[in-house]
């Protein structure tokens, strides 16, 4: 439903003034200015090479990467790249897709900022 309401309304970058290192959080994005509402962490500190496609952190992960990194992983990325979520069926389905095809799936229940 949230991913519904934001679809056609692409966010715009922000310069990226922080590295993609591990442990920041970053809007996933299709190109200039076209972020969603979807996030990752960075796992590593090798996607530097996101810098300069515009991915620019919001954030980062200040304790707790040991909980990040036992996030389940085994679908892999999306296709065609891994048997992950289909992005199209997220937007259209949700959540209700998720469980039901990807029940090993870790969430986020809370968030805070400071």
């Amino acid at each position: 439903e949230v991913q519904g309401r934001w679809r056609s309304r692409n966010l715009r970058d922000d310069p990226v003034s922080v590295a993609n290192k591990r442990g920041t959080i970053v809007f996933a994005t299709a190109g200039p200015n076209t972020r969603t509402t979807q996030i990752f962490v960075n796992l590593s500190d090798r996607n530097s090479f996101l810098d300069k496609q515009g991915f620019s952190p919001l954030g980062e992960v200040v304790s707790g990467m040991d909980v990040v990194e036992r996030f389940y992983s085994g679908y892999g990325e999306g296709a065609p790249s891994g048997k992950g979520p289909n992005q199209g069926l997220i937007q259209a389905k949700g959540n209700s897709y998720l469980e039901s095809s990807y029940p090993k799936l870790s969430y986020f229940s809370k968030v805070s900022f400071k």
